[in-house]
């Protein structure tokens, strides 16, 4: 099977923090492991040697990149490459590359990858623009492009149960019926950020960090996270450590959500809380993460997924979440918090009770261990055959 994964890059100054990019450099060479063909068409390669790359151009910013897809620049690797599957990681491009696939002669299949919801719903049902990509009152244009994305693929491929579940809903609200399009396939762990918990005796009592690798935007619920970060660093029992995983960001990018920059700096101010980089470096992030001794999962209303929480509990840190999302379908409800009270709680228990601390974390190990790249690339090509 020849595979044509178009990957956009949303920072590819620091590709580290770019969850699309991470998923696609670890399940590339999955793929090619389990015999397939792949080329990866982006502005920066990922994989390995035995993948195909095609440069494209950075699309600049999160709007252009769903509504300036260049018909030409994907007619190109389409008809080099004469794919039997071509994967959208922008579903909104879906349209233009069902184009772009007609003037190349080419009859592979569609399928979209929806790594990025511009929606959630409530509890009640009530459909919710991602108010990251509302500025301008694009939120509505947004999800009629994502529909109609929906709508060009053969197969929509989506990162868990909660994400199935919205998705399938807002197509409803578009008159459009998935039918048998739908799939769920997880993203990868990265099998460099595993390690069996019972190896391990992380700090604990005063000495104990809890970690927050999520991005800062406040989309993310960081305001959130600063008003429980004071709760929890008051009593002296906790510390934590923020990862400023953005560093400096393109004027661009700021332009648009300067945010995190904002969100950093009042944390930075707080007592006890230390914000640190990884410099893009995946050995410093995983030592980062292997000071800690539990994870904060985002307040992120929309959440179909977090790479963050995964990186965390495959380095067996317990992750203790708000009732939200995917989060809520994820991680050990015993972990899972209404109130600021229950979050604080739940981390000091963490901090001091060694037999809660190491049932948890070995929960938290095995919780991905159904997400190797090789079980993933398998999941993968099944739902593309």
């Amino acid at each position: 099977m020849r595979v044509l994964y178009l990957l956009n890059i949303s920072n590819p100054d620091r590709l580290s923090a770019d969850s699309g990019w991470i998923f696609a450099d670890l399940l590339a060479p999955a793929l090619a492991d389990a015999g397939a063909e792949v080329t990866v068409a982006a502005p920066a390669p990922a994989g390995d040697a035995r993948c195909g790359f095609h440069r494209t151009k950075v699309p600049g910013t999160k709007y252009r990149a769903r509504f300036s897809a260049d018909i030409d620049e994907l007619v190109a690797p389409i008809r080099a490459e004469k794919p039997d599957v071509v994967v959208a990681n922008q579903i909104e491009e879906a349209p233009a590359i069902r184009t772009a696939l007609l003037e190349a002669g080419s009859n592979a299949l569609l399928a979209g990858y929806c790594h990025y919801l511009p929606f959630s719903f409530t509890g009640g049902g009530q459909l919710q623009l991602d108010p990251s990509l509302n500025d301008a009152a694009l939120g509505r244009p947004v999800l009629l492009a994502f529909a109609a994305g929906l709508a060009a693929c053969d197969r929509v491929l989506v990162h868990s149960s909660t994400a199935a579940s919205w998705v399938s809903a807002a197509a409803a609200r578009t008159t459009l019926d998935l039918g048998g399009k739908l799939r769920v396939v997880p993203a990868p762990r990265d099998e460099r950020l595993v390690r069996d918990p019972a190896t391990t005796r992380p700090a604990s009592g005063a000495g104990a960090i809890g970690v927050y690798n999520h991005r800062l935007y406040a989309h993310y619920g960081t305001g959130q996270f600063v008003d429980l970060a004071r709760d929890l660093v008051a009593s002296g029992t906790v510390k934590l450590r923020v990862m400023d995983l953005f560093g400096q960001r393109r004027a661009e990018r700021k332009g648009l959500d300067d945010s995190p920059e904002k969100m950093r700096d009042q944390l930075a101010a707080l007592p006890h809380v230390q914000v640190v980089s990884d410099r893009g470096d995946r050995v410093r992030y995983k030592e980062l993460l292997a000071g800690a001794r539990f994870g904060i999962a985002p307040f992120r209303p929309g959440c179909p997924w977090s790479m963050s929480v995964i990186d965390c509990q495959g380095m067996g840190l317990p992750v203790i979440s708000p009732r939200l999302g995917w989060l809520a379908e994820h991680i050990d409800p015993e972990l899972c918090f209404t109130t600021p009270a229950e979050a604080v709680a739940l981390a000091e228990r963490l901090a001091t009770d060694t037999e809660f601390h190491a049932l948890h974390a070995k929960r938290a190990h095995t919780s991905t261990a159904d997400f190797t790249p090789a079980l993933i690339a398998a999941r993968y090509l099944e739902a593309v055959s």
